[in-house]
């Protein structure tokens, strides 16, 4: 059986669905593949959250179609990716603020891809 694909999803793909994505491939890469996107792009990630030197900013249709779609969290409006999202983790962008805040964040982010795992275990 083929491992399903979740897409972490957040608008400019530079951040939060950037450490999900690394999380993710490191954590339970033996239990679902990991994605990043967002509806719009950076010409750079937040070097505070660049996990993977390979990982860099992407629009949705730049991945596969995912079997989940997670949120990140929106603060405005949630981006439109074409199907309702599966979960929204509800996460502040921590985008210019102290590395305490970026480590909270690391960890709720860990916490989640974890809890993910086991539920498709």
């Amino acid at each position: 059986m083929s491992k399903k694909k979740v897409a972490f999803i957040c608008v400019h793909n530079s951040c939060r669905s950037q450490i999900a994505e690394a999380l993710g491939k490191h954590l339970a890469s033996d239990v679902f593949e990991s994605y990043s996107a967002g509806t719009e792009t950076k010409p750079q990630i937040n070097q505070d959250a660049d996990m993977e030197k390979t990982q860099y900013s992407k629009l949705i249709s730049d991945i596969p179609a995912p079997d989940i779609a997670i949120s990140m969290g929106c603060n405005v409006g949630c981006p439109f990716i074409g199907r309702a999202f599966d979960d929204n983790w509800g996460l502040e962008d921590p985008t210019g603020s102290e590395d305490q805040v970026f480590v909270e964040i690391i960890r709720e982010i860990e916490k989640r891809i974890l809890q993910l795992k086991q539920s498709l275990i």
